[in-house]
């Protein structure tokens, strides 16, 4: 198989083209936040109107779909190589690809890639923390009550949601480890303004108040608990203002304690996480049905490759086929050359080689992966298809919105995984295993022996089951896991433990 180079030059193009198109996007053009390079300069009126407060909202979640930031970056391409999921590259063919498999963070090429993800993830703070200031100041400009804390809360969770994976990413090993990494949390409203670093402890402890902050605030005025997701996919007479509808692409009540979940079980507070697992696999929605069920066949059969009808939440994001793709390939019928990110068929054969059989009806196998794309040498070589969709066939704007534009940030799936990892009841585990994987439409699995047993599947299944997502790299550094697959060398703490970008970067902060 040949190996890829990373088209930098095409992908910094296309996000200065979306920083461009930003504003047309957003219907207050004259009061947004004036964006130059990465700073926050203008916030004047914005604030003077609820419609300012819903614009400044709506932009911190297009940030985060940023190329550099969760478009990207932390879901499909560089946080993956960290995880040697991708066929590896060489040094000539693909640095940046080639160090971040490799684990060498000495190089321009990866510390570029970090310097891109690290000063994105702030410029979405700075934005949530810009809401965060004003709603203190100007938040009687909201009229309606559970608007005003809806909004509020949201930027609680969005500040939470990157400041927890700037934790993932350049902290120290959550348990066991011997280093310790002081980071900044940041309360500031400009990225020209140092914020405060703080030992892990410390920063936990922030995260968790903007956590308990976003989770009260919602619980009072989120529409989810007035009506279902369903019907807030289709704007109508679910409620009345039309900002309160989709709620699915934004962090509503059930994402926020999914995310809690996360943290908890990246914390090793497996009390905590299977309690918060079990409260949303069992939740009712307003029509008396779960809020949200397991993804099955249905939306693989109608191409929804994302399987949004599970997602807690995910970021709506219209051009995801145009430029995921362009390292992804999907399902196109094109030939992988250089800069494609793929795997071998063996590879592909080796993910799903803990449950035998699965190659014949396992719905992700068979859908999830091109299996027929081949490399210049005429071998297979599988494309992701997740964050593909078929253009040919004519798709209603709300299906494309809702179903297919869209990158996955948290799944019913991994509340699953929490779940059944951190219960201690085998069959508790056995029966929620049976409904995780009738989901996958694969049956024929022998029962588990024991916890450690269906412990040890449950990683297979975070690798194949969120690949692309960008959660294997955070799972193999919570359990400070030695090897990873498709990786011969052993893993040292310090791969674990990215280095901040030069700017940020002070050497006494790590011991």
């Amino acid at each position: 198989m040949s190996t890829y180079k990373y088209k930098k030059i095409q992908a910094s193009g296309l996000f200065f083209c979306f920083l461009l198109f930003l504003p047309c996007l957003l219907s207050s053009c004259d009061d947004w936040l004036d964006v130059r390079g990465e700073n926050i300069e203008k916030e004047q009126d914005q604030f003077e109107t609820y419609k300012g407060f819903r614009d400044a909202l709506t932009g911190c979640y297009m940030k985060m779909g940023a190329t550099n930031l969760y478009g990207q970056r932390m879901t499909m391409t560089d946080i993956e190589c960290l995880a040697d999921l991708w066929y590896p590259a060489t040094e000539t063919g693909d640095p940046a690809k080639y160090y971040l498999s490799n684990h060498d963070y000495s190089k321009d090429e990866p510390q570029a890639a970090f310097k891109n993800i690290y000063a994105s993830a702030f410029t979405v703070i700075t934005t949530a923390n810009v809401i965060l200031k004003n709603i203190e100041e100007k938040g009687s400009n909201i009229a309606d009550t559970k608007a005003h804390d809806m909004i509020k809360g949201e930027a609680y969770a969005i500040r939470a949601y990157c400041q927890f994976d700037l934790l993932r990413l350049f902290g120290q090993l959550p348990q066991g480890g011997t280093k310790t990494v002081k980071l900044p949390y940041s309360y500031t409203t400009s990225i020209d303004e140092m914020p405060a670093y703080y030992s892990f402890s410390e920063y936990v402890e922030n995260l968790s108040k903007d956590f308990e902050a976003a989770e009260q605030l919602l619980k009072g005025s989120d529409p989810i608990f007035e009506s279902t997701f369903t019907q807030l996919n289709s704007p109508g007479n679910a409620v009345e203002d039309d900002f309160k509808y989709y709620r699915q692409s934004r962090l509503n009540y059930w994402a926020v304690r999914a995310l809690h979940a996360r943290m908890a079980l990246y914390l090793g507070k497996t009390t905590e996480a299977h309690t918060i697992a079990m409260e949303i696999i069992n939740a009712k929605g307003a029509d008396g049905n779960p809020v949200i069920s397991l993804s099955g066949i249905s939306d693989l059969q109608n191409g929804y490759n994302g399987l949004p009808s599970e997602c807690l939440f995910y970021l709506s994001k219209y051009n995801v086929n145009d430029y995921a793709n362009q390292v992804l390939l999907g399902g196109l019928d094109k030939q992988v050359r250089d800069y494609y990110f793929s795997i071998t068929n063996d590879m592909l054969n080796e993910l799903y080689a803990s449950i035998p059989g699965a190659t014949a009806s396992h719905n992700r196998y068979l859908n999830e992966w091109n299996r027929l794309a081949k490399d210049v040498g005429s071998k297979v070589a599988p494309t992701l298809k997740k964050y593909w969709y078929d253009e040919s066939k004519n798709s209603g704007s709300n299906i494309l919105v809702t179903k297919l534009q869209i990158i996955p940030m948290l799944r019913l799936s991994e509340i699953y995984l929490i779940a059944m990892e951190t219960s201690n009841s085998l069959t508790e585990v056995q029966s929620l295993y049976d409904t995780y994987m009738s989901a996958c439409s694969f049956t024929l699995y022998t029962p588990f022996e024991s916890l450690e047993q269906a412990r040890e599947e449950i990683v297979n299944e975070y690798r194949r089951e969120l690949f692309g997502e960008g959660q294997m790299f955070f799972t193999y550094k919570r359990k400070a896991a030695p090897t990873m697959l498709w990786n011969s060398e052993m893993i040292k703490e310090d791969d674990y433990i990215i280095p901040l970008p030069a700017t940020e970067y002070d050497p006494a902060l790590i011991k």
